[in-house]
């Protein structure tokens, strides 16, 4: 349970003493309930099923203080004094129900923020270590489980008060006959543990099934062309069968569960009220109103035992939601970068003279496994156009995740125009860099709102001045509805090309100093790839521009070439040089593309 208590402690901290305003509230509500109960003592004096004498104690106290009325005078006073009360209890149920739910929502934005946040600001390598879906799962499904397990706490607690009052009343009224039934209660709830540990079973079966169906229908989704075109139809279909088999077989083992532990509470509930009230006539001596009261009270509480256990199995069942939940917060503030000294709107870093690598080294597995970087000594030259290329592992995109600030070297350090990028400059020099990847990515928006987003003071004047450049305004013209064109998920309704070219234009109209291009252009075809290079080639000498590259042809114009090998820079220098050298790397390289493109036209 200490997953839950995590956050109603912080539900206790979001809310303050509203929180305790709305159990005083509970509190009030169940109080006005009872007292409502109670006035069945003098009403049923006055309407002759009992007489005042057969009650005792404090009952016949509330049956005397009507004696002084004639019978109708005092049924009025009753029945309106009755009818008060239960005003009075359901405007306070009403009040504290809104509050409620108004708690709720208040703690549910707060989480969903807390939660969103701590993704946000840890490094990428946190997210190189996580499945998409998992994490999505979590922000999802799992949490809107953790905010029901939030909620069915605050009803555990309402229907605790509500108890507890009720259960004072009847002690009030005859304190043996209510022990000798609460004895009864607590060695049925020892017998009911056995439910609650059986939930918390299915709730961790619970979490696996919706992860790994989140996590396959996406997959599913995003493939669905290759789906088609190999005709797998028939056996995406059969995995969604064996898995929703497993989906109702945990609910139905859930459902049975429940089922159980609430008939087990009813029947024992009926014989525990026949066993009290032979008991209270056998042993205890409590006759009349009392008993007649006891028994109403006692009718009225054991559904509130059962909804505290079905609360209790429910809890037990959100526990792997909520431990979900805390993992992943825990662990994306474990990997926060941690970020010093810097504001979000921080002015972006402006780069003069270069960028250098002073012997960086690098391993995915900290203290363990391979280096995929060593000792990397580098100059990129600003203003220039530099080229990183390398045959597939050798890499060129771990490289470029370092020089992009992603992610931290284990040895050596970056430096811009002389000074080290650490903690408190790296959200300044990220700010002044654009970066273009092999799979473009666009929001399922308008091409207006995808360009603005990375500039939001962008007038419309600036975003087809970002198009033009990039060699896209013409397409866009050609759209239905121009820049408010909504593109679809990932900009599926737009070709290959042009996504790729709007995301460079996206890239150019923050003005960056630093443009990385990573295989920009590898999955183009050639009349698209001469798009992408003619506006690279354009944006030459108005910032420092950094181009992994797979297709060898498209660096010619580069300033400067780095050729790697097994995490190591292997040779550099201009691409004329390189390619005339057939011995050297690079010379290998340009001849197998071109042996290749040979075959490919053949």
């Amino acid at each position: 349970m200490k997953y839950i208590m995590h956050y109603l402690r912080k539900l206790h901290a979001s809310s303050g003493a509203a929180l305790y305003v709305n159990v005083f509230g509970m509190a009030l509500s169940s109080l006005l309930e009872s007292a409502s109960l109670l006035l069945l003592v003098p009403l049923l004096g006055l309407i002759g099923i009992v007489s005042a004498g057969a009650a005792e104690g404090m009952l016949e106290k509330l049956s005397g203080m009507l004696d002084g009325y004639s019978t109708l005078h005092a049924l009025f006073i009753v029945i309106g004094i009755y009818l008060l009360a239960t005003l009075a209890q359901n405007l306070v149920y009403r009040k504290m129900m809104i509050h409620n739910i108004r708690l709720q929502q208040t703690f549910s934005k707060k989480l969903r923020l807390e939660a969103y946040k701590s993704l946000l600001e840890a490094e990428w390598l946190f997210f190189m270590r996580k499945r998409n879906t998992d994490l999505v799962n979590t922000m999802t499904i799992e949490l809107a489980r953790v905010l029901g397990a939030v909620q069915l706490s605050l009803q555990l607690v309402s229907s605790t008060i509500f108890t507890v009052i009720q259960i004072c009343i009847a002690v009030w009224i005859s304190p043996l006959l209510t022990l000798f039934v609460l004895g009864c209660g607590l060695l049925l709830g020892v017998f009911s543990g056995r439910f609650i540990k059986r939930a918390k079973q299915l709730g961790n079966q619970t979490s696996m099934h919706a992860q790994a169906y989140l996590a396959g229908i996406s997959d599913q989704i995003n493939g669905m062309k290759d789906i088609k075109s190999n005709t797998l139809e028939q056996s995406r279909l059969a995995w969604l069968s064996d898995l929703t088999d497993g989906m109702v077989k945990e609910q139905m083992s859930y459902i049975r569960n429940r089922m159980n532990s609430q008939l087990l509470y009813k029947l024992s509930s009926a014989g525990l009220i026949a066993v009290f009230i032979l008991a209270g006539f056998a042993f205890f001596q409590t006759q009349g109103i009392a008993l007649l009261i006891i028994t109403i009270i006692f009718a009225r509480l054991w559904p509130r035992f059962t909804d505290i256990q079905s609360n209790l199995e429910q809890l037990a069942a959100k526990i792997p939601a909520c431990q979900s939940l805390y993992n992943m917060q825990k662990e994306s503030l474990h990997a926060a970068e941690r970020l010093r000294g810097e504001s979000a709107d921080a002015a972006p870093m402006l780069l003069e003279r270069n960028i250098v690598c002073r012997d960086i080294t690098f391993r995915y597995d900290k203290g363990r496994g391979n280096c995929t970087l060593r000792d990397i000594r580098l100059h990129i030259p600003a203003k220039g156009m530099t080229a990183v290329v390398g045959a597939s592992g050798a890499g060129k995109s771990t490289l470029i995740d370092i020089i992009m600030g992603l992610m931290q070297p284990d040895e050596g350090y970056i430096e811009v125009d002389g000074t080290a990028i650490a903690r408190h400059n790296l959200l300044a020099y990220r700010q002044a860099i654009s970066y273009v990847p092999q799979e473009p990515f666009l929001f399922n928006a308008s091409i207006r709102e995808n360009l603005a987003m990375l500039n939001l003071e962008a007038t419309d004047e600036m975003i087809w001045e970002a198009l033009e450049f990039a060699s896209c305004a013409e397409f866009v013209r050609k759209l239905p509805d121009g820049l408010d064109t909504v593109i679809g998920d990932r900009g599926i309704r737009l070709s290959g090309g042009e996504r790729q070219r709007l995301v460079l234009a996206r890239a150019i109209i923050r003005k960056p100093s630093i443009l990385v291009l990573d295989e920009a252009t590898s999955a183009l075809d050639v009349e698209n790839e001469l798009r992408i290079q003619e506006a690279i080639d354009r944006l030459k000498g108005n910032m420092t521009i950094i181009v992994v590259a797979h297709r060898l042809s498209t660096i010619r114009n580069a300033d400067k070439v780095i050729v790697m090998e097994e995490g190591r820079i292997a040779e550099e220098g201009e691409f004329a040089k390189l390619a005339a050298n057939h011995a050297s790397l690079f010379g290998q390289l340009l001849q197998k593309q071109a042996e290749l493109r040979a075959e490919a036209s053949a």
